[in-house]
């Protein structure tokens, strides 16, 4: 039974109770009443048979001396008749005037009898003719039988009223048990019910206790049992000298299962984590999550760093292996960060930080463990500065664009450029892309910062556009970006918002970024296309993609990295890449770019092997978008 439902019992129990002592308590009030008006009326009964009988004894006595007298006129004889005449008027006015309305009407009747009756006995006592004498006994006689009737069938009355009111009395007493002892079980299912809703409640009591304390998804401890606990451990840590270890799990490229598989294979992927973590520790250790994919392992007395670096490397061991989810085989890896107590703090929320700390230097590194030290508190420091700042950067404007202009490689007139972000930090000046874009990408930081490129890019285009110059634009693509299929909306809104043709906008996208999730990225990729945006593949040849992702992403070209064109004149061998990809590239009806063409015999080999568009320091440098419009003038100018 839920809590809820134990609720309506106990109410209908108490409503059911409450009815039947009410009608117990009615019933009582009903017998007493009852009892009270048969009393009554059997008072009033015998008080009516009273009078009823006292007016049969005056007609008796009336009558033994009308006999007596009819024996012997005497003064002794005529004394008593004369004393007897009308002695039992007074009565039957008062069963006329008080008695029931049928004594009422009986005495009615007989008083007008008796009435004539009196008058006879009267004309007897006075000296009648013993004629008369004889009918008025007569007369006595028949008024005597009737009232000797009427006090017969009041007694049959008195009889059965009182039957009568035994039977109802009877009836109640029976209802009063009945409802005695529906009362009586109404009170023990209350008692029941109020029992079972007491454990129903210590149940839901424990089971709160155990929800406020533990993960919903992985039945781990959470974040405020590990306060708990690990205040506990570092207080016993202090007091005993039993050094303990915080360790910090997080895993690598979580968010890519997340986005690609789905938020139930990750919830999945978590439980299956949950448990090998688990099974890689002590029963007297506490594994607990800490939110997302970061996890936390409470290690009492380990001992030392060693001790906690080796199970730090276990669990490692126990996430390395395969997990296969729902038909599905996925490797997952993981960084563990390892703080000490009291070596490197003997305050446990300090003692997480130091381990998350530890941790993120683990991912940076890629060394999958990482012992905390005061350096990497600095460096960690700085890194989680460059990444405030740099969310900062974006909100505020802070970055500005580059434009690196690209040529036809046959004829040389420029074809387009490419946007460049550059980040003017306030304090440290011109951040390079190799420092921020990396931070961008590991912080989820990647998906706006497109989205601030493309839009700038746009509006400098559309700037272009209106100064009389179209100029095609390429963006480079975020690998996140193409994990979302919201991103073709969000960059039709921004064309939208610039008023310009979506064929001037190029997005390029890295082979790592197509191979990530390809089914996400052919999806995302095919509503890029539907808009109108051109489509490049940047670096090919340096990725693992299959060659028929080319066929089924249609794109329209594809970028040569620049580590086979650089030397491509003094090598064979990236010579002979550089001609493969151009003609993979034309047998797919795909434009091919070549990046970091430094000199005029690299451009010269790249137009003689088929190349279509060039692009490097030979040509331009990025630029300013200010200086484009010159560079632009000035090239034309050249080339007239």
């Amino acid at each position: 039974m839920s809590f809820w439902e134990g609720r309506a019992t106990a109410r209908v129990a108490t409503v059911g109770l409450t009815f039947g002592l009410l009608v117990l308590a009615g019933l009582a009030l009903w017998s007493s009443i009852s009892a009270q008006a048969t009393t009554a009326h059997v008072r009033e009964l015998n008080e009516t048979s009273e009078r009823w009988a006292r007016v049969l004894e005056h007609i008796n006595v009336a009558d033994n001396a009308l006999r007596d007298l009819q024996v012997a006129r005497t003064e002794q004889t005529v004394e008593p008749l004369e004393n007897s005449v009308g002695s039992a008027r007074a009565e039957l006015e008062w069963l006329r005037a008080n008695g029931l309305p049928s004594d009422a009407a009986e005495a009615g009747k007989l008083l007008a009898l008796y009435d004539q009756s009196t008058d006879m006995l009267r004309a007897v006592v006075a000296g009648a003719d013993p004629l008369q004498a004889d009918q008025a006994g007569l007369a006595h006689s028949s008024l005597r039988r009737q009232i000797s009737s009427t006090i017969g069938v009041k007694r049959l009355d008195t009889t059965e009223y009182l039957r009568s009111a035994d039977e109802k009395n009877a009836q109640l007493r029976i209802a009063q048990i009945v409802v005695f002892v529906l009362d009586a079980a109404l009170v023990a299912l209350f008692g029941m019910v109020l029992l079972g809703q007491r454990r129903m409640i210590l149940r839901q009591a424990a089971k709160n206790e155990h929800e406020a304390h533990h993960d919903a998804l992985t039945g781990l401890a959470n974040r405020t049992l590990l306060a708990r606990r690990m205040e506990q451990a570092v207080d016993k840590a202090r007091r005993k000298d039993e050094p303990l270890a915080l360790l910090i799990v997080d895993l690598d490229r979580f968010k890519e299962v997340n986005d690609s598989l789905g938020h139930h294979t990750g919830d999945l992927l978590l439980r299956q984590v949950a448990n090998r973590l688990s099974w890689a520790v002590r029963d007297t250790d506490l594994v607990a999550r800490l939110g997302g994919d970061e996890f936390a392992v409470l290690l009492p007395g380990v001992g030392s760093a060693e001790n906690a670096s080796m199970v730090a490397e276990k669990i490692l061991q126990a996430l390395a292996m395969p997990v296969t989810l729902e038909g599905l085989e996925l490797e997952i890896a993981g960084s563990v960060g390892v703080a000490l107590c009291p070596a490197d703090s003997g305050d446990g929320h300090e003692l997480l930080r130091h381990a998350d700390i530890a941790m993120y230097a683990a991912k940076r590194e890629k060394s999958g463990v990482a012992v905390y030290d005061a350096r990497l508190h600095e460096r960690g420091a700085a890194h989680l500065t460059a990444v405030t700042e740099l969310r900062h950067a974006i909100d505020r404007g802070e970055l500005f664009l580059h434009y690196q202009p690209k040529a036809l490689a046959d004829t040389g007139a420029v074809c387009g450029v490419e946007a460049l972000a550059r980040w003017q930090h306030p304090t440290r000046g011109l951040v390079r892309p190799d420092e921020f874009i990396p931070i961008a990408e590991e912080n989820g930081l990647i998906e706006p910062l497109t989205r601030y490129v493309i839009d700038a890019a746009l509006r400098q285009c559309r700037s272009w556009s209106d100064a009389g110059w179209e100029v095609p634009v390429s963006v480079n693509v975020g690998a996140a970006c193409l994990h979302h299929t919201e991103f073709p909306g969000d960059v039709a809104d921004l064309i939208k918002r610039h008023g310009l043709p979506a064929r001037l906008l190029t997005l390029e996208i890295t082979e790592s970024a197509i191979i990530s999730d390809p089914d996400r990225a052919v999806e995302v990729l095919r509503g890029l296309t539907e808009l109108g945006v051109r489509l490049s593949i940047d670096d090919f040849g340096t990725g693992y993609s299959s060659i028929s992702y080319l066929r089924s992403m249609r794109v329209h070209e594809m970028k040569l990295d620049r580590s086979f064109v650089t030397h491509m004149c003094t090598d064979a061998g990236d010579s002979a890449i550089v001609h493969a990809l151009v003609a993979l590239a034309r047998n797919f009806g795909l434009q091919a770019v070549a990046e970091g063409v430094e000199d005029q015999d690299t451009w010269t080999a790249l137009a003689k092997a088929g190349c279509d568009v060039v692009q490097g320091y030979f040509l331009s440098e990025p630029l300013p978008a200010e200086e484009i419009v010159a560079w632009l003038g000035d090239r034309a100018a050249a080339h007239a």
